[in-house]
């Protein structure tokens, strides 16, 4: 696409945007002048979507009419409850809709799906894991391979970019795959980098680990709502994702989890179960064998907080009245590749793009880190980030010098992106 470095060129394209009547289904924050933010931080906590507070009133009358018989009365009663998404979330990653279910939180779904597909024996011990992979994931990790007895030292498998590099490539996970595969019980990336916005060949990843005897699993929460992703289709045994980024459903909402249909029928599988995961037709004669349901509900320990499920549902229907995962990738491809092209119009010297240029390799976010140059403070780029959020813009920080932004295309307009870099670029120029 040709861009130009226009506000005229980004109103232009917000004209001939065909979802772009989403964002007024979106509560946008305003300045202390009443004008709206430009909100860049979905990739952190995306902004509530009105379907979500309306589902979220419409649970709590029902609770206050109703007390206890809201579990089986009214359009969407709280007992199955968590079943209205799964076609929603299958949409998003790529699954049968009995292989996606709703709960916990996602490190908490980590957990839950390394007891069952962490299985280590003296010989195939090891877990791959980035090196900076985000923290929650690598204590969750560490924490496995000390329950079970080993070192993380010896059990813990790093892959790491280059010397001088940023981004991990393709072909040295596949090729650390390789060579240490006969040890490697369990892979688990990030199916989005939570510092970079690269995206994961997970395709190719899954294919090898299952060649070399590995099971595989994926955090998705820089992924969901993001980029379209067939999870099903790529043999893919668990991923987790949570909610509260580029699904929209508030902070800390219920996390999702998916588990491969070749897993529902091994009642062997260990599992820590809870009465939720038991066979919903005989849960409540109250006996204490445990039978699992034949779907990824299997691994649901309690019921799920309804209030939370209801804010996911809204955002759910939020997205498909977008047209679904799809069409969103189609405008996100423009929305970043826009402000890409203007970065490196305006700010070329002053900044570098973490996040990978081609379009199979990156999602919405881009992240970009401030040039310091001799002579410049340590908190140079730390003050030019300030700067920018008093003039509205909300992005986000990270240690030492980036500063991670995401152009989400149900939001977001291409005169957000245009407005942001004209306000990124005065605040290097006077600092």
């Amino acid at each position: 696409m040709n861009y130009q470095n226009t506000l005229e060129f980004a109103q232009k394209m917000d004209l001939q945007d065909p979802i772009a009547a989403i964002r007024n289904e979106f509560t946008i924050p305003k300045m202390a002048d009443g004008t709206q933010e430009i909100y860049l931080c979905g990739n952190s906590l995306g902004l509530q979507p009105k379907l979500a507070a309306e589902y979220v009133r419409r649970e709590l009358e029902q609770w206050a009419q109703l007390g206890v018989k809201g579990h089986f009365s009214g359009d969407f009663p709280w007992m199955p409850y968590h079943e209205f998404l799964a076609e929603g979330f299958a949409d998003i990653v790529g699954a049968k809709t009995d292989e996606v279910v709703s709960m916990n939180t996602l490190t908490a779904n980590l957990h839950f799906m390394m007891v069952s597909f962490y299985r280590p024996t003296q010989t195939r011990h090891k877990i791959l894991i980035e090196e900076h992979a985000f923290p929650s994931d690598h204590y969750a990790v560490e924490s496995q391979v000390k329950f079970h007895g080993f070192d993380p030292d010896e059990s813990m498998l790093l892959i790491k970019p280059r010397e001088g590099e940023e981004i991990i490539r393709n072909e040295d996970i596949l090729e650390l795959i390789e060579k240490e595969g006969d040890s490697i019980a369990l892979v688990m990336l990030p199916g989005v980098q939570y510092y970079t916005g690269q995206v994961f060949d997970m395709q190719s990843i899954t294919r090898l680990a299952h060649e070399k005897g590995c099971n595989v699993g994926f955090d998705l929460a820089h992924a969901a709502g993001n980029i379209p992703m067939q999870l099903h289709d790529w043999n893919v045994d668990f991923a987790c994702w949570c909610t509260y980024k580029y699904l929209n459903s508030g902070p800390g909402s219920v996390a999702g989890c998916f588990v491969h249909q070749n897993h529902h029928h091994d009642e062997n599988l260990p599992r820590f179960a809870g009465w939720w995961g038991h066979d919903k037709m005989s849960r409540f004669k109250m006996e204490n064998k445990f039978k699992p349901m034949k779907s990824a509900e299997a691994w649901q320990l309690s019921n799920p907080p309804v209030l939370s499920l209801a804010a996911i549902r809204g955002s759910l229907d939020t997205i498909k009245k977008a047209g679904g995962i799809k069409s969103l990738r189609e405008k996100a491809l423009k929305l970043s590749g826009y402000m890409r092209f203007l970065l490196e119009t305006e700010l070329a010297d002053d900044i570098d793009i973490l996040t990978p240029s081609d379009a199979t390799s990156s999602g919405s976010q881009l992240s970009l880190a401030l040039k310091l140059r001799p002579g410049d403070s340590a908190e140079r780029g730390k003050q030019i980030f300030d700067a920018i959020e008093e003039k509205g813009v909300t992005g986000d920080w990270r240690y030492p010098n980036v500063i991670r932004v995401a152009p989400v295309p149900q939001y977001n307009s291409f005169e957000d992106v245009y407005q942001f870099v004209q306000i990124l670029s005065a605040a290097v120029k006077n600092n």
